[in-house]
């Protein structure tokens, strides 16, 4: 079987939704399936991905290949001619192609030329068609929908959400569309750095809890109700040394007004901000974290909850990262409102409870061994293939 995977680009500087791409990828080219990624070299305001390579000529990887293409004319909006006419060209040599991302011209256009060469496509939404989401830019969505997503929604064979909670909830535009729910997936490591490493390196005490926040520095995140709710503890005494890992360099005002937050506040000698991480800098917090708090707004899925699950640290979340139900019913953490009161109630209890901690960060990574390890996610994503080709 020959698939097209098409997202407008797997920069990190888009976040973890994109770059699942290459984790799925690789899954699948392991069980033995033909997998070319198709993007563009869009970095954000870098401008181009620094690639060593002409583009258009594919790059071999991990049993797959992907193919860059030059943002051209409109770089800013990651579209890229180049692409579009790659498709045109190649789409009968393909099977069918997994479109990432709605709202997004080169997306739009790729489901409307797979369309047009009868090549069956699958498009996951990224979270897009939440109504919480689609309250961003309200007028220009609504006609980029209705004029543009509506079509390409009833012409694809599936929609590809990551929860129940997502295909519940998301708006199709009265369109009645085949819904697909397959979660994103992660790896185990096979390489921890020593316990402890990653705290001598910040100053943390071993016997002091590490609560981590490792995620886009974004509003829809609610890393300011959970500063809000460390500065609660703060002041009732509560000893706790809160790590922010991420940025945000498409909104670097944003950012910049947490640092401020955080400075100006009482929970300024209990936080360390890291920026972005990854490779054994990640892993290692991931590792030495007590608990891993993400009390987002929305959020389809959040891989990073799955990230921290997968190396036994168990997890605070809202009820706004609709993997909540999954967390609840395995005890793999714990599920808050979004409201300061039960976050800090939350907080409070699983910090002061280090044997619940432990038993709930075994549950998290047992939940992670049964249903979101990249084999088991390729698995479910061939069948589906298969069934829809």
């Amino acid at each position: 079987m020959k698939v097209l995977q098409i997202v407008p680009s797997i920069s990190l500087v888009y976040g973890g939704p994109s770059q699942m791409v290459l984790g799925l990828s690789e899954a699948l080219a392991n069980q033995g399936i033909d997998v070319t990624i198709l993007t563009t070299n869009s970095n954000g305001d870098a401008g181009q991905l620094p690639l060593d390579v002409p583009l258009g000529i594919p790059i071999q990887q991990k049993g797959y290949q992907i193919i860059y293409f030059p943002c051209s004319p409109f770089r800013r909006y990651k579209f890229s001619l180049d692409l579009l006419k790659w498709l045109i060209n190649h789409a009968s040599n393909y099977d069918i192609a997994h479109i990432h991302a709605l709202f997004s011209p080169i997306s739009t256009a790729a489901a409307t030329v797979a369309r047009y060469c009868q090549l069956p496509y699958i498009l996951r939404p990224l979270g897009t068609l939440d109504p919480a989401d689609l309250q961003k830019k309200k007028l220009l969505k609504k006609i980029y929908g209705n004029c543009l997503e509506r079509a390409n929604l009833l012409g694809s064979v599936a929609v590809h959400f990551t929860t129940e909670q997502e295909a519940k909830i998301s708006h199709r535009y009265g369109v009645k569309t085949n819904d697909l729910v397959i979660p994103l997936g992660v790896n185990l490591p096979d390489y921890f750095p020593p316990v402890g490493h990653t705290r001598q390196q910040l100053g943390i005490a071993n016997d002091v809890p590490l609560v981590l926040f490792m995620s886009r520095i974004d509003p829809k995140k609610g890393l300011e109700l959970l500063l809000e709710s460390a500065e609660k503890l703060a002041k009732k005494g509560v000893e706790f040394k809160l790590v922010i890992a991420g940025s945000n360099p498409q909104d670097p005002i944003y950012e910049k007004k947490i640092q401020e937050k955080i400075t100006n506040s009482c929970l300024a000698k209990q936080t360390a901000i890291t920026g972005f991480v990854q490779g054994e800098l990640k892993l290692g917090l991931l590792q030495d974290a007590d608990l891993f708090v993400l009390p987002s707004y929305y959020e389809n899925f959040g891989i990073a909850v799955a990230e921290a699950m997968a190396v036994g640290t168990p997890v605070v979340i809202s009820q706004g990262v609709y993997i909540w139900p999954d967390v609840q019913k395995a005890a793999a953490g714990w599920v808050t409102s979004m409201d300061i009161e039960d976050l800090t109630n939350t907080l409070d209890e699983a910090i002061f409870n280090q044997n619940e901690r432990q038993k709930r960060g075994q549950n998290a990574r047992e939940l992670v061994v049964k249903n979101y390890l990249w084999p088991t996610i390729a698995q479910q994503m061939i069948n589906a293939y298969s069934h829809f080709q």
